[in-house]
């Protein structure tokens, strides 16, 4: 029922919580984690190379993307939109912001385990350190600066999260730096992301 920066703030501690509880645990191979985790067959074809496992996330990505265009486009995506704009004028509409909420989070929860799982078996081991805060701030971090709203923006963000510090590798220690600034730059003069939706910049 958050709603706004209330919501992203209560969604990581959340994710925290999970973490925490994982180490915790003995079913999850509490700190240590679970290893020897086997390499898998996809119709007939045993995944255990880089490059086949870059295909694979090659295919898991367009298939996503397909997915979410599709989803965007749905009764279900119309009301996501509706939700984020205005929740009291959606409500007022008919749409119950509680069950469109939780379905937000099925969808990310079903992306998450098949990511969560490729990403474990691709190492062939897995821990509850492997999913820091600093991972949840990067994928939060990606949707504001690609733009929320527009999955291409999204793409984009997660590029610039993900290569921009090894673009700018050379620079030692004071790539961080210059990192942080160019995001600021971004945030000051791109306050609704580098691809905002709606045309709004």
């Amino acid at each position: 029922r958050l709603r706004s920066d209330y919501l992203a703030i209560v969604t990581l501690g959340f994710g925290e919580i999970v973490r925490i509880a994982a180490r915790n645990l003995q079913i999850t191979g509490a700190a240590s984690g679970i290893s020897g985790i086997e390499q898998p067959w996809l119709f007939g074809w045993h995944i255990k190379t880089p490059v086949d496992f870059y295909y694979v996330f090659l295919g898991l990505t367009g298939i996503g993307i397909l997915a979410s265009t599709r989803l965007v486009n749905s009764r279900l995506g119309r009301a996501w939109l509706y939700v984020r704009h205005d929740e009291d004028a959606a409500e007022a509409m008919g749409i119950d912001r509680v069950r469109v909420k939780l379905a937000a989070y099925v969808i990310g929860a079903i992306y998450g385990a098949i990511g969560g799982a490729f990403f474990a078996v691709n190492l062939t081991a897995i821990s509850p350190e492997s999913f820091s805060f600093r991972q949840s701030t990067l994928f939060l971090m990606a949707v504001i600066l690609g733009g929320m709203g527009k999955i291409p923006g999204v793409i984009l963000g997660a590029f610039v999260v993900v290569l921009a510090p090894e673009i700018l590798r050379d620079f030692g220690s004071f790539r961080y730096l210059i990192f942080a600034v160019g995001l600021l730059l971004i945030m000051l003069y791109r306050p609704s992301g580098i691809w905002p939706a709606g045309g709004k910049r």
